[in-house]
């Protein structure tokens, strides 16, 4: 049945009769008896080859330490833990330290680069789950807040085995999964032993997995289905199972098919996202390198991919299967599955898929798993009868029974009679299960559940949009692969008023980029009277989303397109194979039709982020051949026509001439804004924040010189200087100007300004992001080990506990310890995916770096310009009321005028991330009319 070549018994039926599981840690116990020599791969998200792997006694032994360290430490039985722990590695030993010792785990994973919300969200988990023990990594730890009773994974390890394991009863808690909600209200899902066994019972006895089974998994274990699905189901047969980086396969999808290749997959879970995103990279490859493509992979060892999280789309899974079948793939390996937390993730499973769903567009979820009961019922809890859609209700001993410290929840979310209420709509045909939506305000994007309110929150709180006016919806056209977004809004200005209108448009895919990391689909200014209310004035989201299906908004779609395309100024066609290549790519990275792009349109206009220019980046390379694309080269030709005259396929493309000008924004008739980077040279930070300026004024940053092969550094501050004050009066031969500059950024924008008006010109605005005139001590202070940390910290490669503790750690371990190695080797793998950085990139921008630190040396202000405006956020060190008194106003001394102290929400380095960025938008522009007249 199974082709891995893997040589493992299988459990034999009397023997697993004669010893039933009666908790989940037997599953493990058992799985190191009977298959010692099977057990868990973990892969490198840099390298398909390189990874340990443990076997299932391994395993054991390594939770026995683990178990070892918590005991040691007087920790007991019944204990929650919350394991806030990024990599499967230490999550699964973790894990099952925790099920041997009777403690109730958690999974955690952190909030990347908005340390506001993530502290929030650990606070709540704190209240909720009554203070548990944190167990984490030394790199992580350091983000915790003060009190926080935490231990160090590592620690923990090093603690002597311990075999007495605790005998947990069918009816304890096994594990708290959390659910969907990232600012405060997620609910902690009880998933008792019993829950569990049960669910593997019956997830088994559909899936017939064996002991020789190789299973596959890219899912973070804060989802219930890496887990359930992609753990404890091959551990409860004796399978080996795969474990790789979630990074690693998002930022190249093709990577999960190399590796059910490589490693002959037999079984493997992935939302139906995933799936499209496949479908795309092999359709954009070309005949050829198609062709070439299939004849490296074999996936004839996969016998089912699961597919759960969100609907399938029945063409998106028919075009996956048929473009794999040359590489082997069968045609029915795909599996539309039905899942939650709350049901133990898979527990409606079709094996009829295609074959049972040709002429529908989403297909059938299959049948229930033995155990499971499932019924559709309207809203008076009715039963209906097949074929009447309702809300889909379902029980049975894999079926949770209660939410953590939440009986008002758990209430809600039972029937009467004991049924769980899904909140999805759906209905039963011959016994089979289809979905067709969600009844609770929710939308499901890439598998993932966002709620409605949280954007509606975040949205409001942006100029030109009436306070509760505006709404967030899913919406789900004919072949979609996910649901997608529509963001409604009614205008505090008048409709007619197009600046503004496409001002706020804009600002809103924005604030949503930022805040949940995908663009709505549809963003609709509607007028007050459109949008339907309950008589406590709640918005009826679902009569909003009927209308836009029903097309009751199809003018309003119509005018915000014709609004669209007048402001990026029409629609030229791609002319030539590189130019429709490069547009392909875009409709792709944005999800709109290739023919919706215009040659002539910026990749920032469009909704482009600091993160997808390097995905960009990586798709050019790899789509067209290009040979390491130098950014500078997108920052600088941001137009398909543009970059598409820059590209040689199967060539390196060389970044030119050096000029320092990175036009961010170009529209608006107000006076242009010259932004200096900050100490690390690059401009990437400024990306974000100059969409909001759209309509309004001009956005250039200034980048440092020697990122490109051939280019030196600057030979002094003076050179810099200069460079950038003639590359400046080529774009603009007059002012009056506007320069600002974050960080070191501030000195070299308040040399500019002097220089200007010594040549006999305006500089109207001067603004500084947090930097003091005396930057001298500072530069000192960096030396090349510290100026790398002081790198990787801005990079979000360690965190900022670790920017304080490694430079002394570093150097003392210098020169047996390369320091720029050890911060590469033990940085994120995801995020150095992000960066497309590796060793030889991180050690040519740390001396970028160090050179323009090595001119901070020698700086000491002098001078004067009219005045300035300084932006103060909280300082690296010490209070943000010293650092303002004692540094920033002896700003004073340079001036001829008063200066303006402005303070900002965040730290120095997230004053403009994606946590602050739409509240330092608004104040910087309200700043810039003031000093320049509005002008």
């Amino acid at each position: 049945m199974t082709t891995s070549t893997l040589d493992s018994p299988r459990v034999s039926e009397h023997e697993s009769r004669a010893t039933p599981p009666h908790n989940i840690v037997d599953l493990l116990l058992r799985a190191a008896r009977l298959h010692p020599h099977t057990g868990v791969r973990f892969i490198a998200a840099e390298s398909e080859e390189k990874g340990a792997f443990i076997t299932y006694p391994e395993l054991l032994d390594e939770a026995r330490r683990i178990l070892g360290g918590l005991r040691s430490r007087g920790y007991r039985s019944g204990m929650k833990v919350a394991l806030l722990l990024e990599h499967a590695n230490d999550f699964i030993p973790a894990f099952w330290a925790c099920a041997l010792g009777g403690f109730v785990p958690c999974p955690l994973v952190p909030i990347r680069n908005d340390p506001e919300r993530w502290a929030k969200h650990l606070a709540h988990v704190d209240t909720l789950l009554d203070h548990p023990l944190l167990v984490t990594t030394e790199a992580l730890k350091s983000d915790l807040p003060d009190g926080a009773l935490a231990v160090n994974l590592n620690a923990l390890r090093a603690g002597a085995p311990d075999e007495s394991v605790h005998a947990a009863q069918p009816s304890d808690p096994a594990v708290f999964v959390l659910t969907s909600g990232s600012t405060g209200n997620s609910k902690a899902v009880v998933l008792t032993h019993g829950n569990l066994l049960a669910s593997m019972a019956g997830k088994n006895d559909r899936q017939q997995l064996a002991g020789a089974d190789v299973t596959l998994n890219w899912i973070s274990f804060d989802h219930v289905a890496a887990l359930l699905e992609a753990h404890l189901l091959p551990l409860y047969v004796g399978a080996v199972q795969l474990h790789v980086e979630s990074a690693a396969i998002l930022t190249d999808p093709l990577r999960f098919l190399r590796l059910i290749s490589r490693y002959r997959v037999t079984m493997t879970f992935s939302p139906n996202f995933l799936f499209g995103q496949l479908n795309a990279a092999l359709e954009a490859m070309g005949d050829e390198a198609l062709a070439a493509w299939r004849r490296s992979v074999d996936l004839s060892s996969l016998r089912h991919a699961v597919s759960g999280g969100e609907a399938i789309v029945v063409a998106t899974g028919q075009r996956f299967l048929d473009l794999l079948a040359p590489c082997g793939l069968a045609p029915d390996a795909l599996w539309p599955a039905f899942g939650m937390t709350e049901t133990c993730a898979g527990s409606v499973y079709s094996r009829e898929f295609p074959r049972g769903d040709a002429g529908r567009e989403f297909a059938s979820l299959g049948l229930p798993v033995a155990g499971l009961q499932m019924r559709i019922a309207d809203d008076r809890n009715n039963v209906l009868p097949d074929g009447e859609t309702g809300e889909f209700q379902v029980r049975g001993p894999m079926i949770f029974q209660r939410y953590y410290n939440n009986a008002e929840a758990t209430r809600a979310a039972f029937t009467s009679d004991g049924w769980f209420r899904t909140g999805d709509l759906g209905r039963i045909e011959r016994g089979r299960l289809w979905l067709v939506g969600r009844s609770k305000d929710s939308i499901i994007v890439n598998g993932v559940n966002y709620f409605s309110h949280e954007l509606e929150t975040t949205l409001e709180a942006l100029d030109g949009i009436k306070r509760s006016f505006v709404a967030a919806f899913p919406t789900r056209s004919t072949g979609d692969e996910s649901e997608r977004l529509v963001v409604t809004f009614t205008p505090s200005f008048p409709l007619d008023d197009d600046d503004a209108l496409y001002r706020v448009i804009i600002a809103i895919r924005n604030s949503t980029i930022l805040l949940w990391g995908f663009r709505p689909a549809l963003i609709l200014p509607l007028p007050e009277d459109e949008f339907p209310k309950t008589s406590l004035g709640k918005t009826q989201r679902t009569i909003m989303r009927k209308r836009l299906e029903a097309g009751g908004y199809d003018g309003c779609k119509a005018l915000v397109a014709d609004l669209a395309n007048r402001q990026m100024g029409g629609y030229a066609a791609p002319e030539g194979d590189t130019e429709a290549a490069v547009a392909a790519i875009f409709a792709e990275m944005f999800q709109v039709a290739p023919d919706a792009i215009s040659a002539t349109a910026s990749f920032f206009d469009l909704g482009g982020t600091s993160l997808d220019i390097l995905k960009l980046k990586r798709h050019v390379e790899q789509r067209l051949g290009v040979v390491d694309l130098p950014i500078v080269t997108i920052l600088q030709n941001p137009t398909v026509r543009a970059l598409a005259a820059r590209l040689a396929p199967g060539e390196r493309v060389t970044a030119g001439d050096y000029d320092p000008v990175v036009p961010l924004q170009l529209t608006g008739g107000k006076t242009p804004l010259f932004c200096v980077h900050p100490g690390v040279g690059e401009v990437l930070v400024f990306v974000n924040l100059a969409k909001y300026f759209v309509n309004e004024r001009p956005f250039y940053a200034l980048r440092a010189r020697g990122f490109n092969e051939g280019e030196t550094y600057f030979s002094s501050f003076d050179e810099m200087v200069s460079t950038y004050v003639d590359a400046i009066r080529k774009r603009q031969p007059h002012g009056p100007y506007a320069v600002a500059g974050y960080s070191y950024g501030g000195a070299v924008a308040f040399e500019i300004a002097k220089v200007l008006e010594s040549q006999g010109e305006r500089v109207d605005f001067v603004g500084s992001f947090n930097l003091p005139p005396h930057i001298k001590y500072r530069m000192d202070e960096l030396d090349e080990v510290e100026g790398a940390v002081n790198l990787a910290f801005f990079l979000s490669l360690i965190d900022k506990q670790q920017s304080l503790t490694l430079p002394p750690q570093l150097r003392a371990a210098m020169p047996e310890q390369d320091p720029l190695a050890y911060l590469i080797d033990h940085a994120p793998p995801g995020r150095l995916a992000e960066l497309d950085l590796d060793l030889p990139k991180f050690r040519a921008w740390a001396g970028l770096a160090q050179s323009l630190l090595t001119l901070g040396r020698s700086y000491v202000p002098s001078g004067s310009v009219q005045a300035m405006s300084i932006f103060y956020a909280i300082p690296l060190r010490g209070t943000k009321d010293d650092w303002l008194n004692d540094q920033l106003r002896r700003w004073d001394e340079f001036t001829r005028a008063p200066n303006r102290y402005i303070d900002v929400a965040g730290e120095h380095y997230t004053l403009m991330g994606p946590a602050h960025v739409a509240t330092f938008q608004a104040v910087l522009r309200a700043e810039l009319d003031r000093a320049l007249g509005g002008k």
